[in-house]
């Protein structure tokens, strides 16, 4: 009885051995190691439970490039009666803007076209098309001059910031091409993605690597338009699902970012990165994070 009772202690002892080695495992993954990322602010959060797990400089004001053009669509989508099929005229006025800002991404619209405001959204955040912000703003605007319907529209891109307090964002631009007064933060940011992303319109086109849409020409016939998205985190990042790429001689490299897996969404962005290489291992480096806590 003696021998029994001596090699159940053992077992027990044994068992409480590998218990505590169990234990001090997954101690250690627990306190998985903060990234040190290149962009100057970065901020990442669980999208199902809002809760913060990474920030640097969260709420440290900076210019947003093309990071804006998620409120131009947020702001298109809130539309009372928004019907996504509706036809736009594309304007010279889109067109020369693209000329005259060497800053300016395009859509390559093509004066004439008649483009449906769907193909519009996809124009904005795939190849980040300032000539199709351009063009949404002018419809979405109220006024009865361009400039007039434009400055309407750049309100209520400022009134939805405010609605949804976002206390550190503010716009000068439908696109990010500023005057000094466009900027937001990587908290607002991310805060200003994830509710875009209630809207099922938002997510089918943050998360298309590329696509090819019928338009019509001014002569009533039809050409195709090819657009990809910037977003390299499409094809780069497992359960990627958006969202925006943005740069600029002030803005640097911004990447607001956003994925699944195993039914958990990561959600985040990163600004004035040093690269768009820099800006993508940031993103992957904050959720690789954030999927770990």
């Amino acid at each position: 009885m003696k021998s029994v009772r001596r090699v159940s202690a053992a077992v027990v002892t044994a068992g409480a051995v590998l218990a505590a080695g169990a234990f001090s495992a997954t101690a250690q993954a627990a306190a998985v190691a903060t990234p040190s990322i290149a962009a100057k602010g970065g901020y990442v959060m669980n999208n199902g439970t809002g809760k913060s797990l990474y920030t640097k400089a969260a709420d440290t004001r900076r210019s947003t490039g093309s990071t804006t053009k998620i409120m131009t669509a947020r702001v298109v989508l809130a539309q009372p009666n928004l019907n996504l099929d509706a036809k736009v005229t594309v304007q010279k006025a889109y067109s020369d803007y693209i000329v005259d800002n060497n800053y300016a991404s395009s859509a390559r619209l093509i004066v004439g076209d008649k483009v449906t405001v769907r193909q519009l959204l996809y124009g904005l955040m795939l190849p980040s098309g300032c000539d199709a912000a351009y063009a949404l703003a002018d419809k979405f605007g109220s006024g009865s001059t361009r400039s007039a319907r434009v400055k309407s529209f750049i309100g209520k891109m400022n009134s939805t910031a405010k609605s949804l307090g976002l206390s550190n964002t503010h716009f000068d631009s439908f696109d990010g091409i500023g005057h000094g007064a466009n900027y937001s933060t990587p908290r607002d940011l991310t805060k200003l993605a994830s509710n875009a992303m209630k809207y099922s319109t938002f997510r089918s086109v943050v998360k298309t690597k590329s696509t090819k849409q019928k338009v019509s020409t001014k002569s009533g016939g039809y050409r195709y338009m090819s657009w990809s998205n910037t977003n390299n985190l499409l094809s780069g990042y497992s359960g990627t699902i958006g969202v925006k790429t943005g740069s600029g001689p002030e803005a640097k490299y911004c990447l607001v970012f956003a994925a699944t897996r195993n039914g958990k969404t990561m959600i985040g962005t990163v600004l004035a990165s040093t690269s768009v290489d820099a800006r993508t291992s940031d993103a992957k480096k904050l959720m690789d994070y954030g999927f770990k806590k």
